[in-house]
């Protein structure tokens, strides 16, 4: 018809309005009356909290744009880590797919493990966001190996023996990761919504966004400024720690103080025998001397008496009550076990800060005991012994005669002369410093002891003088 008018209007124009909203407005025909009606359809970013709506096919093109894919390609994979626990490493093949910001793992191509999966299950995935990629040569021995380790401490390593092919895969999913940590440091995955209306978003939607933000801020505000007055204080307190504990240990009591204050009790186990004997007034330890009439009263017959081992539990409570100077009764059932009582005495020699054998007198005895004539041996060995401190000369001679008594029950107890100096030789003597030659030395002391023991009467003389 002539008469009518046709209007065409001018391609869709592009307004920005103010506070981020972008709206597209599509003029349309003249009404009869002459006024003009607009659609607006407008793309909105909205804050975190909102949630996210249908999404627009604009919105799967920036999404396209964002991530990188790869179609899928056979690698080499092993899992060496799960939860930064490790695990055993095996490598498989598997059909890797790189999508969305995920790694995925396929034992076939993609299309036939879809076909083949079971319903509800989901195929083996990577997220990658936060993870670390790095090219690692000292996780296998296989060459182009990279690993991926994820925030939540998982570790994958790839590899493929095309360089090309390995290097693609890194660049690609190194190029995701990178980008999801400036999607996550920008804000987070940011959401495009589509919405339909007659007019522009108002200022008072996007002013409370803002609103929103700002209450948000003085959170973050605070823990940065607690951040920095703690780091600003630390060195202050460490300081004043220090000031404290030189204080502390300068008032301390000296150990004389708490000694006859009866705070500290000084031990039988571990104590130079010089200064116990003196403590206690005796040539002998009071530990020793009961130790050695316990078995002479059950143990002597007992088989593989001193060689075998007593409750290591039992044995330590036993040293606990001697060293808290209780009253000590052997026959009580507790220690009924003979080798709990020689497994105590046994230690009680090997913790003495100095042997029984003293450290200036150890090249003398092996000197002595090289002598090849007999009683040139023993006249040698008897000049040693009587030079021995008192302590010492009087420990000695009342334990190897006591072990001279367990050598003549040896059919009942099977133990030989050389059985008793294989137990005794490194328990009674050892030199102050290791030259390391303690495979020598050892068999000098098993040869001093078993020697002194089958000649016990001539060397100490008889037992009651």
């Amino acid at each position: 018809n002539s008469s009518t008018k046709i209007n065409v209007s001018k391609p869709p124009a592009l307004v920005l309005p103010p506070h981020g909203a972008v709206a597209m407005r599509i003029k349309g025909s003249t009404t009869s009356t002459g006024e003009r009606l607009s659609q607006t359809k407008s793309m909105v970013i909205p804050d975190l909290d909102t949630p996210q709506k249908q999404v627009s096919s604009l919105f799967m093109s920036c999404m396209h744009y964002f991530h990188v894919d790869l179609q899928g390609e056979y690698l080499n994979k092993a899992k060496i880590s799960e939860g930064g626990k490790k695990l055993r490493k095996n490598w498989t093949s598997a059909w890797v797919v790189l999508c969305s910001g995920e790694l995925h793992f396929y034992k076939e191509s993609k299309q036939e493990a879809l076909a083949n999966l079971k319903p509800g299950c989901k195929p083996d995935g990577v997220n990658l966001c936060g993870a670390v990629i790095e090219w690692t040569s000292e996780k296998s021995s296989r060459k182009n190996v990279f690993q991926i380790t994820t925030r939540s401490g998982d570790e994958f390593l790839l590899q493929s023996d095309d360089y090309a092919t390995i290097s693609k895969w890194h660049d690609a999913i190194k190029r995701a990761v990178d980008r999801s940590v400036n999607a996550r440091s920008g804000g987070g995955k940011a959401t495009i919504v589509r919405s339909n209306s007659t007019e522009c978003l108002s200022r008072q939607a996007s002013d409370s966004t803002k609103i929103k933000a700002k209450e948000s801020k003085p959170e973050n505000r605070r823990s940065i400024m607690f951040k920095l007055n703690y780091s600003a204080s630390d060195s202050a307190d460490k300081n004043g720690v220090k000031n404290r504990l030189k204080k502390f240990i300068s008032r301390r009591p000296s150990m004389k103080t708490l000694q006859e204050k009866g705070l500290i009790k000084d031990c039988v186990f571990g104590c130079h025998l010089l200064t116990l004997c003196q403590r206690e007034g005796t040539t002998v330890p009071r530990f020793v001397q009961l130790c050695v009439k316990e078995v002479e009263k059950r143990g002597l017959e007992a088989d593989g008496i001193y060689r075998v081992s007593g409750n290591l539990s039992t044995i330590q409570k036993l040293r606990f009550l001697v060293d808290q100077e209780e009253e000590l009764n052997l026959d009580d059932s507790q220690w009924e076990d003979i080798h709990v009582i020689t497994g105590a005495l046994k230690m009680f020699f090997r913790e003495l800060p100095e042997p029984l054998f003293p450290f200036r007198f150890f090249d003398a005895f092996v000197e002595a005991i090289k002598i090849k004539e007999q009683k040139q041996k023993i006249q040698a060995l008897k000049k040693l012994v009587h030079q021995l401190p008192k302590p010492n000369h009087n420990t000695m001679k009342l334990l190897f005669h006591h072990l001279l008594r367990v050598l003549t029950k040896s059919r009942q107890n099977l133990m030989s002369s050389q059985g008793i100096s294989i137990v005794f030789g490194p328990t009674l003597m050892w030199p102050e410093l290791d030259t390391g030659n303690m495979a020598v030395n050892m068999v000098y002391q098993n040869q001093i002891v078993e020697f002194m023991l089958i000649e016990c009467q001539e060397i100490f003389g008889p037992e009651g003088k």
